[in-house]
C-alpha cells in the first residue's frame, strides 16, 4: 500500500486538474441515477394514470441526463490522460536524474537490461495504475456510494439485502490481494531477466555469430522466457478463479434481491415501479464493484513494479557533484599519499600507493591485468572513493573538490571509446558546447581525424550509429582524443588509447596523442611500449601495489618485473 501511495504523492503537483478531474467525476455519477427514477415515474405513475403529457418530458430528462453523464466523462477522460501523462513524465523525469546521481558502484552490480526494463516497462505498468486508478476507481467509488445512498432512500429493505455479499467480496479481494504480491514481483523479475538477456546478445551478435553460439543463446533465451511465461500463467490462473467468483457473488446479490422483491410484490409492500428502478439501481451499484476488482488486478501489477522504480529512487545517491570547492588554476600536480580501495571484497583491490606527477608529466601505468592500473585512474575522477589516504591535486584533497567542475578539467580517452548514436559533430560539441565548425575541424586535424571525416557522406553531419558502429576501432579512438582536444584540460587520463588496432591506425594515434600530452599532466596506462617508453616515470603494479617505479631504461636495467613483461611482449614493441 505504501508504494501505492507513492505513486500517488504525485498527484499533489496539480492541485487544479485534480479539482476539476473529481468535480467531472461527481456531477457525471450524479447523472446515473436520473433514469432508474424516471423509470420508477413512468411504470408508477404515467402509465397506470394515463398522464400521457408528462411522458415526453422525462424521456428528454432521461435523454439529457446521458448527454450530461457522457460529457462529463468526456472531459474528466481528457482531463485524465492529460493529468496521468503529466504525473509519468515527473516520474520518468525523476527516475532519470535519479540514475545519473548515482555512483558507478550500484552500475558495476546492476544489469543494463535490468535498468531498461523498469524505466521502458515498469513505468508503463505504474502508469496504468494511475489511468485506472483515477479513471475507474474514484468514479467506482463515487458511484457506490450515490448509487448506495438512492437505494436506502429508494427501500431499506432491498437495501439492506443488496449488501449481504459485500462481506464476501470484501474477504475475497483481501485474501487475493494478500497472496498477489510475490506473484507480480516474479513476473517482473522474469520480465527483467529476460531483457537483460536480450540486452547482452543484441549487444553481442557479433560474437555469437563468430562462435555459432545461435542455438545455445536461443535455448538460454527460451529458457528466460519460459521463466516469464510460466509466471505469468501463475497470476492469470489464480485470477481467472478470483474474477468470476466475485462475479458470482454480485449475481448471486441480484437473484437474492429480485426473489425478495417479488415476495414484496406479492404481500403489495412494492410497486412494480419501484422494484424495476431498485434493480436498474442496484446494477449502478454492482458494476463499479466489479471494476474495483479489475482495478485490484492492475494495482497489484502496478505494485510490483512501482517497489522496482522506487528502489532505484530511494538509492543513496553519489556526492552532490556542484558541492567542493574549485581552484582558481590547475597546476596539474597529482599525488597519491598511501591510497587504498576496495570495490566491495574483503581483499582490497590496490593499497598503500603512492606517486607523484608534476605538472606536465607523462605517467605511465604498467602491469598485468587486474594490477589496478585503471582503478589509480577511476579514483583520481571521483569514479569512485577511495577508502584510505588522500589524493590531491596542487595540494587540494580531490574528495573537497567539486566532482562536476573536477571532471570538466579532466580529459578521458579510453580503449573502447565511446561514441554517442548521432553525428560526428554531437560527438566532439560534448568536449565544448559553443565550439565552432573551425575549431572543429582544427581538433580533428590535431588528432588525425580530419582526412576520414572529410571523406564521410556528409561531413561533421554523419552519423556514426550505435556506439559508432559505423567507424572503425582507429576511427572511433581519434574522433575520441579530438572530443578531448577540445575540452584542453589540464589533466589528461589515456586508458590503453592504442591497444586494438594495427600498427598504421597506432602511429596515427600516438601522433595525436602526442600532439594532446603537450604541456599536460599525463597518466598512460599501455600494454605497447610506443606508448610508455618516453614517458618521464613508470610505475609498476602488481597485485595492487607499486613494486617498481623509475625510466623506461632505469626498469629495463633492473631486470624486475616491467623487464620480463618487455620480454615476454605483455609489453609490446
Amino acid at each position: 500500500m505504501k508504494t501505492i501511495l507513492r505513486v500517488f504523492s504525485y498527484l499533489r503537483r496539480y492541485p487544479v486538474m485534480a479539482a476539476a478531474q473529481l468535480f467531472c467525476a461527481i456531477t457525471g455519477t450524479l447523472m446515473v441515477v436520473v433514469f432508474p427514477a424516471v423509470t420508477r415515474e413512468v411504470l408508477d405513475v404515467v402509465v397506470p394514470k394515463a398522464q400521457w403529457e408528462r411522458l415526453t418530458p422525462l424521456i428528454l430528462m432521461a435523454l439529457g441526463a446521458y448527454f450530461a453523464q457522457h460529457l462529463f466523462n468526456s472531459l474528466r477522460i481528457m482531463l485524465n490522460n492529460t493529468f496521468e501523462q503529466k504525473v509519468i513524465y515527473d516520474l520518468r523525469s525523476d527516475l532519470y536524474q535519479r540514475l545519473q546521481t548515482l555512483p558507478l558502484r550500484w552500475f558495476d552490480n546492476r544489469p543494463t537490461g535490468d535498468i531498461m526494463t523498469t524505466v521502458g516497462e515498469d513505468i508503463p505498468s505504474v502508469e496504468r495504475v494511475l489511468i485506472d486508478g483515477i479513471e475507474q476507481g474514484l468514479v467506482a467509488v463515487i458511484q457506490i456510494a450515490v448509487v448506495g445512498a438512492f437505494m436506502f432512500q429508494a427501500d431499506v429493505t432491498l437495501a439492506m439485502w443488496a449488501l449481504v455479499p459485500i462481506p464476501f467480496l470484501a474477504a475475497g479481494a483481501m485474501a487475493y490481494t494478500r497472496t498477489s504480491k510475490d506473484r507480480h514481483r516474479a513476473v517482473r523479475r522474469a520480465s527483467s531477466g529476460m531483457n537483460s538477456l536480450l540486452h547482452d546478445n543484441v549487444a553481442g551478435m557479433r560474437q555469437i555469430k563468430a562462435y555459432a553460439m545461435e542455438k545455445e543463446e536461443l535455448s538460454r533465451f527460451n529458457g528466460a522466457s519460459e521463466t516469464l511465461k510460466q509466471a505469468s500463467l501463475h497470476v492469470m490462473r489464480i485470477w481467472a478463479m478470483y474474477r468470476p467468483g466475485m462475479h458470482f457473488l454480485t449475481s448471486f446479490g441480484m437473484v437474492l434481491v429480485l426473489w425478495v422483491g417479488a415476495k414484496g410484490l406479492m404481500e403489495g409492500r412494492i410497486e412494480k415501479g419501484d422494484l424495476a428502478a431498485f434493480l436498474l439501481l442496484l446494477k449502478f451499484f454492482y458494476d463499479p464493484i466489479e471494476q474495483l476488482h479489475q482495478l485490484n488486478q492492475i494495482i497489484q501489477g502496478g505494485r510490483a513494479a512501482g517497489e522496482r522504480v522506487f528502489d532505484i529512487l530511494d538509492t543513496e545517491p553519489e556526492t552532490d557533484t556542484t558541492e567542493g570547492r574549485k581552484l582558481t588554476e590547475i597546476k596539474g600536480h597529482v599525488k597519491y599519499e598511501d591510497v587504498g580501495f576496495s570495490y566491495g571484497g574483503k581483499i582490497p583491490t590496490v593499497h598503500g600507493i603512492r606517486l607523484e606527477a608534476q605538472p606536465g608529466q607523462t605517467i605511465a601505468l604498467v602491469g598485468p591485468t587486474g594490477a589496478g592500473k585503471s582503478t589509480l585512474i577511476n579514483l583520481l575522477t571521483r569514479f569512485y572513493e577511495y577508502d584510505e589516504g588522500v589524493i590531491t591535486i596542487d595540494g587540494a584533497p580531490v574528495h573537497e573538490l567539486n566532482k562536476a567542475w573536477l571532471r570538466s578539467s579532466i580529459g578521458y580517452v579510453t580503449q573502447e571509446s565511446f561514441l554517442f548514436n548521432g553525428t560526428v559533430r554531437e560527438n566532439l560539441v560534448i568536449g565544448r558546447r559553443n565550439a565552432t565548425d573551425e575549431e572543429l575541424w582544427q581538433v580533428l586535424e590535431s588528432a588525425n581525424a580530419d582526412a576520414f571525416v572529410r571523406r564521410l557522406d556528409k561531413g561533421l553531419d554523419t552519423r556514426v550509429g550505435e556506439r559508432g558502429v559505423k567507424l572503425s576501432v582507429g576511427e572511433k579512438q581519434r574522433i575520441s582524443i579530438a572530443r578531448a582536444l577540445l575540452r584542453n584540460p589540464p589533466i589528461l587520463l589515456l586508458d590503453e588509447a592504442t591497444a586494438s588496432v594495427d600498427t598504421e591506425t597506432e602511429r596515427q594515434i600516438q601522433t595525436a596523442l602526442d600532439r594532446l600530452m603537450e604541456n599536460r599532466t599525463s597518466f598512460v596506462i599501455a600494454h605497447r611500449l610506443s606508448t610508455v617508453r618516453h614517458a618521464d616515470r613508470i610505475y609498476v603494479l602488481e597485485r595492487g601495489q607499486i613494486i617498481e617505479q623509475g625510466t623506461h631504461d632505469e626498469l629495463v636495467s633492473q631486470g624486475g618485473l616491467y623487464a620480463r613483461l618487455c620480454r615476454t611482449s605483455l609489453i609490446e614493441a
